[in-house]
């Protein structure tokens, strides 16, 4: 596989991965009119952990990690499986899809922050002017209704909450950059999964108790499939990749993308049609991703300017 394919493949994962997480605004603030955010986290959760160990059972290669790697796996499992995760979802559920989308999309802001602090890369004046391009763009998408942001009382705790998990999500992002060029990104994001599902299945055991389950809709419990298996299995390999072949900084300009996937959902399944000023900022936040993923990254480890050799099972599992 060539330098050029190889990149091309991330674009295209991490296009899914917005659309993945796009849909899950909608599906969790569904899911969450019948279902107590540590009850939901405690079911999805333990989806994710057993697909993913599915893949990797399957694949040549250690199911277990290292001895020498464990301590970095237990602390990414805590940090992005667990603390992470429950401001996410407490967030989510206590204010407006919106507030969630433009706050989490000051991600790259702080990836760029965390990603230069590390050494990893160093962004040039026009990747930086693509990431704010991206904000602006969100901000228009956000605030085009003129209704959707509120930080009063009601959503301010929220809204809180989902800063706290973008910095958060930033840090998981940089902090497992070294596990997964020595072990793949399947691997590195499996064992950090497994340390932080038993942690969320413990909290949330007292809400599943206090639920009935019985009561739960079928479209409810699908939901808890697709937050499970998609929004966490799969989109977290498909994260993991995207910052080994293209780096911190571009991977995370991709979640920008997320705010439109759910705007384009919202549209499709709750007939919510997008305003002009939200088409707008669609458009401007397509360019930001574009400035962004052409610029090339000044020294630290390899980027897309000195990308990384193909992935193979041999080296993936050394």
């Amino acid at each position: 596989m060539t330098a050029t394919s190889d990149r091309f493949g991330a674009d295209l994962g991490l296009l899914l991965l917005a659309a993945i997480w796009g849909i899950n605004f909608s599906v969790l603030k569904l899911v969450l009119v019948e279902l107590d955010p540590l009850a939901l986290n405690a079911l999805r959760f333990p989806l994710a952990a057993a697909a993913l160990a599915i893949v990797v059972a399957r694949r040549p290669g250690p199911v277990l990690p290292p001895r020498e790697v464990v301590p970095r796996i237990i602390a990414l499992g805590l940090l992005g499986n667990v603390a992470y995760q429950l401001l996410f979802i407490f967030g989510i559920d206590w204010t407006h899809a919106g507030n969630a989308s433009l706050l989490l999309a000051t991600t790259p802001v702080w990836t760029v922050i965390l990603s230069a602090a590390a050494g990893h890369e160093r962004p040039a004046a026009r990747g930086l002017a693509g990431i704010f391009a991206t904000l602006l763009g969100l901000s228009l998408v956000v605030l085009g209704r003129g209704d959707v942001i509120s930080l009063d009382s009601r959503t301010l705790w929220g809204d809180l909450l989902m800063v706290a998990a973008a910095m958060l999500w930033s840090s998981y992002s940089v902090a497992g950059r070294e596990p997964i060029r020595r072990h793949g990104a399947l691997r590195t994001t499996t064992w950090s999964l497994w340390v932080g599902t038993p942690v969320l299945v413990l909290l949330g055991l007292p809400s599943i108790a206090r639920s009935d389950l019985g009561a739960v809709s079928p479209g409810a419990w699908l939901g808890v499939g697709y937050a499970g298996v998609l929004s966490i299995g799969v989109a977290y390999v498909l994260w993991y990749n995207g910052v080994r072949r293209i780096g911190n900084n571009r991977t995370a300009v991709y979640s920008n993308l997320v705010p439109v996937a759910a705007l384009i959902t919202a549209w499709l399944w709750l007939g919510e049609s997008p305003t002009s000023l939200q088409l707008l900022g669609a458009t401007v936040i397509l360019g930001g991703v574009t400035l962004t993923r052409s610029t090339q990254s000044r020294g630290g480890t390899p980027g897309p300017s000195s990308p990384l050799p193909p992935v193979t099972e041999s080296s993936s599992a050394r």
